[in-house]
């Protein structure tokens, strides 16, 4: 079975018979028709000649230019920012501390007009209490002996 054949090769391994595929020519597109384009609007025609003397002929692409880099602030918004509610924070700082200012100076002031009242007030009293007008509303008790026995009174 492994005998050598004429191609040195052992029996069995035969090669198969090569079929040739020949592609089949396909028929050619209809060709578009023409658009007539205005001779100003053509771009030029660039012919190149390689250093091994192929000739290549083609328009000429302007290259893409690229879009123009925003210009970034010197300082970013959010620092910016920062800094504007540091300053707003200051601004409404101050006007609480005048309104606490406000607040203490308006308590002193009530205080103090409550003391004037009280002290007014007392005086008012004091003088109606103690004045030495001869006329008294009210009922006079004179107590002349008073005998006390077994804690009870006889007047």
């Amino acid at each position: 079975m492994n005998e050598p054949t004429a191609y040195r090769r052992p029996s069995g391994h035969e090669t198969a018979a090569v079929e040739v595929h020949r592609p089949a020519p396909i028929a050619p597109a209809p060709t578009a028709s023409l658009l007539l384009i205005q001779p100003g609007s053509l771009p030029s025609v660039a012919s190149v000649v390689l250093p091994d003397g192929r000739i290549v002929t083609g328009y000429a692409i302007e290259p893409a230019k690229p879009e123009p880099v925003v210009a970034k602030p010197a300082v970013s918004r959010t620092a910016v920012n920062i800094a504007l509610g540091g300053v707003g924070f200051l601004a409404v700082c101050g006007g609480l501390l005048l309104l606490t200012t406000f607040i203490a100076a308006l308590t002193a002031l009530v205080t103090q007009l409550v003391i004037l009242a009280a002290v007014i007030f007392g005086g008012w009293i004091a003088v109606q209490l103690f004045s030495a007008s001869g006329h008294r509303a009210g009922t006079t008790v004179n107590i002349r002996k008073a005998v006390i026995k077994r804690n009870h009174f006889h007047g």
